[in-house]
């Protein structure tokens, strides 16, 4: 075979492979690279952002930290009540009186919530005990000495031999059963408690204390 014959044989051997070369390199450089699926935006696959520091802030009741203004009685009521405080639960061998305790404000919330015929029996006796004040001494009750309240008090006190008999004058009555609360209301509160717990023997009324107390708790109404 001449030599360009072998040339022209060797060129048409060559010739289909170069086309099919640059199909390729043009394949490869033209067709875009296979991306990954999409994951769907499913709170497993989401970042969660981490929520903020939210500061603590300290909780103080509000009887702790301002006087209070009643919820339920007038403010001559109330000043009735705080005067009876005053002077049937004074302070006594070291523990705190009615007024100490803070029993009128207690009672106050309690009234509140009572039925509607102990509210009663407390709202027209204390305006009673203050109409009788001022016919006496042409003072409230409240701004009487401690020798004129006595003088207004005593013809109302009754001696009971049982707790329960109370009498049935509604003055009586009122006078009898607002000394009952006062005192229920002082040796069962907070500051009662904390004198309590620092007698060596830890006695109260004939029960050792126990540390716990009465505190007002707003009532929850159901629709």
């Amino acid at each position: 075979m001449s030599l360009k014959r072998r040339r022209f044989v060797q060129n048409l051997l060559v010739a289909p492979a170069v086309p099919a070369a640059l199909a390729a390199q043009q394949t490869t450089t033209t067709t875009p690279k296979e991306q990954p699926p999409r994951q769907p935006n499913t709170p497993a696959v989401q970042n969660p952002q981490q929520p903020k520091a939210i500061g603590q802030l300290k909780l103080t009741q509000v009887d702790l930290t301002a006087e209070t203004r009643p919820h339920f009685f007038t403010e001559e009521q109330f000043a009735t009540l705080r005067a009876l405080g005053k002077v049937m639960v004074p302070p006594l061998k070291g523990n705190p009186g009615a007024l100490e305790a803070r029993s009128p404000e207690f009672l106050d919330f309690l009234i509140s919530v009572s039925p509607a015929d102990r509210q009663t029996l407390y709202s027209k006796g204390l305006d009673s005990l203050n109409g009788q004040s001022k016919d006496k001494f042409h003072r409230p009750f409240s701004e009487l000495s401690a020798s004129e309240a006595d003088a207004v008090l005593r013809p109302l006190l009754v001696v009971r031999t049982w707790p329960e008999d109370f009498p049935s004058d509604p003055l009586k009555n009122f006078v009898a059963q607002v000394h009952d609360d006062l005192r229920t209301a002082t040796v069962n509160s907070r500051e009662w408690a904390e004198v309590a717990a620092k007698t060596p023997h830890r006695f109260t009324r004939g029960r050792r204390g126990s540390g716990l107390y009465w505190a007002p708790i707003d009532p929850i109404s159901e629709g």
